[in-house]
Order: C-alpha cells, then sequence, then structure tokens
C-alpha cells in the first residue's frame, strides 16, 4: 500500500513539475501531461507501474469531460449556431475526413483505420482554443464567435460519430441496413429516455440535492457515471452515455453551479487519461509512424485552416476573418484521441492507429498553440498570398460601405454597438446628425434595421477596413470597443491609413487617456465618470427641490 501511494506522489509530482514547465512555454497541460506518460512510463524510466488504476482514473476523466460537454450544450445554444458556424463546421468535416482519408490509404493504411484517423483529424479542442482566445480577448470579434461556432458543430459531430462507431461496434455482423437501422432505434429510445428523464425526474431531484452544494456536485458525478455505465450496455458507449448525462441538466437552473465544480475534477482525472496514453507510446513502434505524423500534421497545421479560409472566403468574409477562424482547427483535439482509443477498445483498430493519433496530436497542438497567440503577426505576412480566398467585395463585412466613396457624407461613424455605443449613435441621431454604425455581430445589424442609425457588418480591429477608405471620409470616427487595447488599436490604424478627421474613443480609466491620445485620439470618453456627474447632478437637484424629503 505505502508503495502504491507513493508511486502516485511521484506521478503527481512530475506532473506538477511539467506542468510548470509548459505554463512557462506557454503549452497547453496535456501535452506535458502525455510527456510524463512517456518519461514514467516504461518506454523511458518505468518509475510507475500503476497501469490499472490510472487507466480506471482516465476512463472516468474521459466520461466527466463528456459531460461537461454535455452540460454546456443548452438547446438555446444549438438553436443559436449561425449559418456561417454550421457551414463552415460541416463543409470542414467533410473535406478534412475525405482528403485525409486519401492522403491515409496513399500511406498503406487500412481502410477502417484510414477512416478512423480521418475523423479524428477533423476535431479540435474546444478547451484549448476558448483559453487562448480568452487569454488573448478575442473571444466577442467575429472570428472568435464563428469559432466557437463551429467548434460546437465539432463537438456534436464526434459524439454522434462515437454513438454510430459503438452501435457498428456491438453489430459487426450485420449489413448496413440493418446497422442503421439498430443506431436509429437505440437513438430514438435514448432520445425518449432523455426526455422522461429531463421532464419528470431531474426536476424533482434537482429540488432535492440542490439545497447542498456538495450534494449537487456528488449526484452529478453519479448521474454522469450511472449514464455512462447504463449507455455501455445498452450497445452504446461510456462516453455517449456521459454525453447525454450533461446533456439533460444543460437547461435546467442548475447548470452553471454544476459548471463550475466539475472544471476541476474534469482537468484532474484527465491528467491520469493523457498520462495513461503517454506510457502506452512505445519507441519501438513510433520510427515506423514517423512519416505518417509528418504529413497529417502538416495537413491538419496548413490544410484545415485553408479548407476554413476556403469556405469563409466563399460566403463573404474577409480574408483576415477566415485566416483567423481557421488558425483554431490547425490541431487535432483530446476528442480525437478519445475517439481512436474508443476504436481500440472495440476492436476496430489497433494500437498503431492510436500511436499514430496521438503523435499527430502533439504535434499540431505544441504548433498550433503558437500559431494562434502569434496570430496578427502571422497574417500580416501572409496576407499577399491570401486573396486569393477573397472575394472581389466581401460583402459580410461591408463596414466601409457605410462611409466610403459612393456613400453619403456621415457626420459621424460609431464602431461597436454594445449598450453604450449604441447609445451613443441613437442620441447623435436624436440631435439630427447623420450616423452610421459598424458591428461584427450579426445578431446587433438585424436589430438595427430600420432604425435611425444605417448599421453595417464589419470587424473594428481589421485594419484592412481602414485600407479602403478615403482619408475624408466622414466627419467623425467614434470607437466603443470593449476595452481599451482594442480602442487604441483602432485609433492607431486609422491613423495609419491615412485618415485625418476627429477621433473620439472610450475609456474606462482616465489613466487610460495618455495612451489613446498619444496613438491619435482626439477626444477620450468616459463613461462610468460621465454616467457617476449626471447622477450626481440629478439627485443633487432632487435633494434641493422645495419639499424635498430632509
Amino acid at each position: 500500500m505505502h508503495e502504491v501511494f507513493g508511486e502516485f506522489a511521484l506521478l503527481l509530482a512530475a506532473a506538477t513539475l511539467a506542468g510548470v514547465l509548459a505554463v512557462w512555454l506557454r503549452q497547453p497541460l496535456l501535452v506535458a501531461f502525455i510527456v510524463v506518460g512517456i518519461v514514467v512510463g516504461p518506454a523511458v524510466t518505468g518509475r510507475v507501474s500503476l497501469r490499472d488504476p490510472v487507466d480506471l482514473l482516465g476512463q472516468l476523466g474521459v466520461s466527466v469531460l463528456l459531460f461537461a460537454v454535455g452540460l454546456k450544450l443548452d438547446l438555446a445554444h444549438v438553436r443559436h449556431i449561425g449559418p456561417v458556424a454550421l457551414a463552415t463546421g460541416l463543409g470542414q468535416l467533410a473535406f478534412t475526413i475525405a482528403i485525409g482519408f486519401v492522403l491515409l490509404l496513399a500511406l498503406d493504411r487500412g481502410p477502417v483505420e484510414a477512416l478512423y484517423v480521418a475523423v479524428a483529424l477533423t476535431f479540435s479542442s474546444t478547451i484549448i482554443i476558448v483559453k487562448l482566445l480568452s487569454d488573448k480577448r478575442e473571444l466577442d470579434t467575429l472570428h472568435g464567435r464563428i469559432a466557437v461556432g463551429f467548434l460546437i458543430v465539432q463537438d456534436l459531430a464526434v459524439v454522434i460519430a462515437m454513438m454510430a462507431m459503438s452501435v457498428l461496434g456491438s453489430d459487426a455482423g450485420g449489413g448496413p441496413a440493418e446497422v442503421a437501422a439498430t443506431l436509429a432505434l437505440r437513438l430514438g429510445a435514448a432520445a425518449v429516455a432523455t426526455s422522461a428523464a429531463m421532464r419528470w425526474v431531474l426536476p424533482a431531484v434537482l429540488v432535492v440535492v440542490g439545497r447542498s452544494q456538495e450534494l449537487l456536485l456528488l449526484f452529478a458525478v453519479a448521474w454522469g457515471a450511472g449514464l455512462a455505465a447504463l449507455g455501455e450496455w445498452a450497445g452504446f458507449s461510456k462516453e455517449a452515455g456521459a454525453f447525454l448525462a450533461g446533456f439533460t441538466l444543460a437547461s435546467t437552473g442548475y447548470r452553471d453551479a454544476i459548471g463550475a465544480r466539475i472544471t476541476g475534477l474534469r482537468d484532474f482525472l484527465l491528467l491520469f487519461f493523457f498520462v495513461s496514453l503517454g506510457a502506452g507510446l512505445s519507441f519501438d513502434a513510433i520510427g515506423d509512424q514517423v512519416l505518417a505524423t509528418v504529413v497529417l500534421s502538416l495537413f491538419v497545421l496548413v490544410g484545415n485552416p485553408l479548407i476554413v479560409l476556403a469556405i469563409m472566403g466563399a460566403m463573404g468574409y474577409r480574408r483576415r476573418t477566415g485566416f483567423l477562424a481557421g488558425l483554431t482547427v490547425a490541431q487535432i483535439s483530446e476528442f480525437s484521441i478519445v475517439f481512436v482509443a474508443m476504436g481500440v477498445a472495440l476492436g476496430h483498430v489497433g494500437d498503431d492507429a492510436l500511436r499514430l493519433t496521438t503523435l499527430v496530436g502533439l504535434v499540431t497542438i505544441a504548433t498550433s498553440t503558437y500559431m494562434i497567440l502569434y496570430s496578427h503577426a502571422l497574417y500580416e505576412r501572409l496576407a499577399p498570398w491570401l486573396r486569393v480566398f477573397e472575394r472581389r467585395v466581401p460583402w459580410r463585412e461591408s463596414g466601409a460601405a457605410a462611409f466610403g466613396p459612393q456613400a453619403p457624407r456621415r457626420d459621424a461613424v460609431v464602431f461597436g454597438l454594445g449598450r453604450y455605443g449604441l447609445a451613443v449613435a441613437e442620441g447623435l441621431a436624436a440631435h439630427g446628425l447623420r450616423v452610421a454604425g459598424v458591428d461584427f455581430d450579426p445578431e446587433v445589424v438585424r436589430r438595427c434595421a430600420g432604425a435611425r442609425v444605417e448599421v453595417r457588418y464589419g470587424d473594428a480591429t481589421d485594419a484592412e477596413l481602414f485600407a479602403e477608405l478615403p482619408p475624408d471620409a466622414s466627419g467623425w470616427l467614434v470607437a466603443a470597443l470593449p476595452d481599451v487595447a482594442s480602442n487604441r488599436e483602432f485609433v492607431a490604424n486609422a491613423r495609419r491609413h491615412g485618415f485625418r478627421g476627429p477621433i473620439a474613443v472610450v475609456a474606462r480609466d482616465p489613466a487610460d487617456t495618455g495612451p489613446l491620445t498619444d496613438a491619435g485620439a482626439t477626444t477620450v470618453l468616459y463613461p462610468i465618470d460621465d454616467a457617476a456627474g449626471r447622477a450626481a447632478d440629478t439627485l443633487a437637484a432632487a435633494i434641493r427641490a422645495p419639499g424635498a424629503a430632509r
């Protein structure tokens, strides 16, 4: 017992040290954990021999991961997946599978292994991408929203693929029609059972367990593990059952509370899954995978972004938006490895397929992380060669049309139509001024249709937007973007491209005035201070009014 505990302590210490190094190198932790598995496993030192307990904890981690995915997949979010996210997500899946399948056949892989690995190449890590975009404050940009949308499409696709593979595994002897009928029957039964649980069982249970946060977490884990086991018994898989368990809780009022508590548990348990993967890699077999790893990694790193870029360009987006969104699929994810590992467990493919997928994952995740971190600098270097992916008129991002050469002269153009920006634009219009607005959110553009403020679709952080403008395109430019860095970049881009008119920008802190004026801002607005001052004036007038309460 002491030896077992000591090995676990050694494993956790090694994972911690590797995690510190990964953070310093700005790498996702899963890369560090796989490397730890290689080092402590039989391929290198052989210091940790607890294969069965580590595998069990890893399987539980995968179930919790799928549970967390289902928990985030609220029906309201699914309904709001935009057409561009849906088209890009499905198009990228189709083209990546088709091209990847041909590449793998050319690399002398069998058709079943080629199909499994080709499907695995389509999935990108939602966890990693959202973390990187959040760190760069790009989740609310146009390319960030599109990327998150097609990542949701990928999450749905991987669950459907796992369900289909599990049915194929249990009905391998049947013909295609029989397998399809069995899959449809089981999906229908799962849908009925899920709907019944969401309507009659869970509301009553959650009222009871929701009185204690600790009990709520325990119930969530038990519910996820129970449905994972039930899913495996019913001929699906543990992963599909865990996903359905999370999905049944996604539309409840307890979703956020469960999600906040389950995240840490998910990350801890996934440590063991990736360590187990690393420990299972054999250097004797890796030599045979080098060529395939290089070819497939290049396809994922270069081919996947180009597929997204081509689809978005055909849909009328600028090449910059397509490129930045496309970089988010320049990797495979933990789901890719889970999917192929499931194929190994079902006996569809051998360990070579899992080794290949893991190696491609290590290469693409490590490389694409830096590609995303330095995406703007990378785009500036590649922009001239990417013109072929952009229509002559990228009509979906036509913000310049609001104040371009063919448009009537405007007194002001407001960029960023959040609550404050839209209020400023409408206030200026109420004073009889000719005002236009630009925002990257299509929902905002639709809501403003027919209003006094003409709103165009465009990304204010896109420097190329200003390259299309004549220097006297409008009277004032107003930047009401959410952070000072974006506003400063907006001003710098406008001045760099020759705009000589006045520019007003929004700042949350008076300390930001210097950097904004140094960049070329004419006027700085302070929403919080202005609102507080107006509130104080209103209150002072009410207090001094005759008959005011004393």
